[in-house]
């Protein structure tokens, strides 16, 4: 009988594929297991194996897989469900689930080698020059990579020239496939096993007494295995016997010492005793009631609780509770930044329970934390992560707790799936028949929503602990302060005065510029000509640090120009302004003050976040300049003042949820002042102080925002009341990206009527050489997202049929955010 495997591979196609395996491959293989198999001419891949059978596939002969590359399946079965459901909801394929899933060192890929042809006759009079390079390499070694091949002709595309050595057969090329992960081995040391007796070892004394060195480490070794059991690392014994490797060598070569590895994680968490968990106030234990409560009606619990008022501690009940059920418990932070402070307060509660899971970590230390989750390792227990930790392989999930639920960073934008993570972790929660606590001091309109109509349930906390108060708000028109000449650079006097004022008391400030960089715009003063990226319709943003001008889309920079590119003239100026000014102009005015700045400029590294906002918590700066990565859960007890340079470039966005946004960024950043007993000041420029999104920040109105917010989307047709779904056109030829979105967006008219937007250019229309042409479907809550999504993509097939939009890129972006 005939074996058959069902794969799905990481690329973007969207069926699965099928390939032939032995009766013996076909008992070992499970669904989840990945296995290499050759795709096209020559590639071969890593695919997950789907399903065992013994259909054949009727358009095409099955190859056979390549080899089998686990013993045991690495993805379970509710994530292939989980997986499946993002596919269909986000209209991407399983392929590219699959690859945003999985750590990077998981999906082997294949290297191609360059071998000689050994039978091939080759006259080095008719080679030219680079083919004799690559020739002349190959007389000396078997095998070149393509890498190596690019440093010997000193050329990137290095394909022609290999393409020209196989028409002339002096070359062929083979596939190799490689393993990514290496696990981590410390070596250990233990006494040979002839000198485990006494006797032995007074003779191995005796012997070394002409080598005091090498018997003070034999010594050594047998006071720490008499202090402790545990095995010995080189590293302790070299330390504790304060000698050397060679040392220890020597010995090893002899035959005293054995030694020996043990694989070991890349993090471990080295600390104490765990503290005991804090004793609820009155307002968070009846939140805490209301969510278990919840939780027995088996709804998605939204927790409202005012910024500093004690949501963690709740969270810490919550998770206890589950610990001592054995469940898994996965807590999704929308920043990475946030992560940092987060996890050494659960570390005191948990200790080495925790793992951490985000893109700062490296490819082998996440695929650690992913076997230790699919073992259901003890230290695994409570996963902290960003939003790719959702795909990790949990077998026992009984909590997902969703911090800063409304942040539009669980939004996955590019490349696919774009999903969002509050949403899939719903639906995990749900396969898992686990429970899901979405928390906010300001939720999303469409969690509200649900929550008033019933759909989810609903716990509050509207005071914060230990009664502080809530800051004390107040707006400053900057408009009028320049007209009265009341400012410093971009500092109304109102702002300076209250940043004296905490300065005098020893306390911390906050200002918050949602824009990185110098200035957004250089401008010639003379012809107005404003230097743009080359590959994108943006002007260049001028970072002062390292002199650059730089796009923020593409990385493209280039050295600051001394004089205008369009007329000649030395008269440039810049326009706007970043952290980066913010932070000059404070360091001007308040040269005794220490400034940090933290953007993403300043956190790159994998530690960086840490040790700025370790430096900020230790008091080390007196004021910190950022971005958003400020606003979000952060917990500094000494800052008493928060400054916004400028609310309005959050209001002034071309975006149907800008209002909500700035309410939640405002209330965010501000809810960082005066979180211990002295009342903290927050102090927002604006140019438009009677805004009645501003308004409502001060007074802490969210209900009314919310409503003013429903009505108007009712108006228009946006969500929560309507779905949308929004259609990217991506072409690098203009007339032919106007001609394929306008065939599309009538197609979609003659389905869907009036409820289609577009097409559009965005505000940036141009990434990466690249044109953008937007397209918005909205769909009523009464019709059937499904049937909808089946239409377009209907209507998609006729659209690649036509042979000259067939390079036109179609991307979906479903529940747009």
């Amino acid at each position: 009988m005939e074996y058959f495997v069902n794969v799905i591979l990481p690329i973007p196609l969207e069926r699965h594929f099928t390939y032939s395996v032995t009766p013996e491959e076909a008992k070992v293989l499970e669904p989840g297991m990945r296995v290499s198999v050759p795709f096209g001419k020559s590639k071969i891949y890593t695919a997950l194996v789907l399903k065992v059978h013994n259909n054949p596939p009727e358009v095409y002969e099955a190859k056979e897989i390549d080899q089998i590359l686990d013993e045991f399946p690495i993805v379970n079965s509710i994530q292939l469900q989980h997986w499946e459901w993002i596919a269909n909801y986000y209209m991407c394929t399983l392929g590219e689930v699959m690859r945003s899933a999985l750590p990077s060192a998981f999906l082997l890929e294949s290297e191609t080698l360059i071998l000689r042809n050994s039978e091939a006759d080759v006259d080095e009079n008719q080679l030219k020059d680079d083919e004799f390079l690559v020739y002349e390499a190959l007389q000396h070694q078997s095998i070149l990579k393509v890498h190596e091949v690019s440093a010997i002709v000193e050329r990137k595309n290095v394909l022609p020239v290999l393409n020209r050595l196989l028409d002339k057969n002096i070359i062929y090329l083979k596939e190799e496939v490689y393993e990514q992960y290496k696990p981590k081995l410390v070596k250990y040391v233990k006494l040979g096993k002839e000198y485990l007796s006494d006797q032995a070892l007074e003779a191995l004394l005796e012997t070394l007494s002409r080598a005091p060195k090498q018997s003070q480490v034999v010594l050594s070794l047998f006071q720490l295995q008499g202090n402790n059991k545990k095995p010995i690392s080189v590293a302790d014994l070299e330390k504790y016997s304060n000698s050397s490797k060679a040392v220890i060598g020597a010995l090893v070569e002899k035959g005293i010492l054995e030694e020996y590895y043990i694989q070991k994680d890349r993090i471990n968490y080295e600390g104490g005793e765990n503290s005991e968990i804090k004793k609820l106030n009155e307002y968070q234990l009846q939140a805490l009631a209301d969510i278990q409560s919840s939780f027995k009606n088996d709804k998605v619990t939204l927790l409202k609780g005012v910024t500093s008022s004690g949501k963690t501690e709740v969270y810490v009940k919550l998770i206890s509770d589950y610990i001592d059920k054995g469940k898994q418990i996965l807590y999704l932070l929308p920043e990475i930044a946030l992560t940092t402070q987060l996890i050494s307060r659960l570390q005191d509660y948990f200790g080495e329970r925790i793992s951490v899971f985000h893109s700062k970590y490296n490819i082998q230390e996440r695929v650690e934390v992913w076997n230790n989750v699919l073992k259901e390792a003890p230290k695994a227990q409570i996963v902290i992560g960003a939003r790719s930790s959702l795909f990790l392989p949990f077998n026992n999930l009984g909590l997902i707790i969703v911090d800063e639920e409304h942040e539009g960073s669980f939004k996955q934008f590019d490349p696919a799936p774009r999903y969002h993570a509050r949403d899939a972790a719903i639906v995990l929660a749900n396969l898992h028949k686990s429970q899901i606590l979405l928390g906010s001091a300001t939720p999303s309109i469409e969690s509200y929503y649900n929550a008033r109509q019933g759909k989810y349930g609903y716990a509050e906390i509207n005071r914060r602990f230990g009664n502080v108060l809530m800051p004390d708000m107040e707006l400053v028109d900057f408009k009028e302060a320049l007209r009265k000449k009341r400012v410093k650079g971009h500092f109304s006097e109102r702002l300076l005065e209250e940043i004296e004022e905490s300065l005098g008391n020893g306390e911390q400030i906050i200002l918050f510029q949602n824009r990185r960089g110098f200035a957004p715009v250089l401008e010639c003063l003379t012809c107005g000509h404003t230097p743009q990226c080359s590959n994108c319709d943006v002007t260049l943003t001028y970072h002062q640090y390292k002199k650059q001008l730089r796009c923020h889309y593409c990385g493209y920079h280039t050295a600051l120009p001394e004089s205008c590119e369009a007329c000649g003239s030395p008269e440039l100026d810049t326009k706007g302004f970043g952290t980066e000014q913010v932070e000059g102009e404070v360091n001007k005015l308040f040269p005794e003050a220490k400034v940090g700045r933290m953007d993403l400029d300043t956190t790159r590294g994998k530690h960086a976040y840490e040790k700025i906002i370790t430096a900020f918590e230790q008091q080390e700066m007196d004021i910190l300049v950022g971005t958003q990565m400020l606003t979000k859960g952060l917990d500094f007890r000494n800052v008493s003042l928060v400054g916004v340079m400028n609310a309005d470039s959050l209001l002034n966005f071309p975006d149907y949820r800008a209002h909500e946004r700035t309410f939640q960024m405002l209330t965010q950043v501000s809810g960082r002042a005066g979180r211990t007993q002295k009342r903290g000041k927050v102090i927002i420029q604006t140019y438009n102080p009677y805004h009645q999104i501003l308004k409502q920040v001060t007074t802490g109105d969210y209900e009314t925002m919310f409503m003013e917010q429903v009505y108007e989307r009712e108006q228009y047709k946006y969500p929560p009341l309507n779905r949308i779904i929004k259609i990217t056109f991506k072409h690098k030829n203009y007339n032919t990206l106007n001609e394929a979105a306008e065939w599309f967006s009538g197609a979609l008219r003659t389905h869907f009527g009036g409820t289609v937007l577009g097409p559009e250019f965005p505000p940036i229309s141009r990434i990466r050489n690249q044109y953008l042409k937007n397209i918005l479907v909205k769909i009523d809550k009464s019709e059937s997202l499904g049937k909808t999504k089946r239409n377009i993509r209907r209507i998609e097939k006729s659209f690649n049929s036509i042979s000259m939009y067939r390079s036109v890129r179609v991307i979906y972006n479903v529940d747009h955010i």
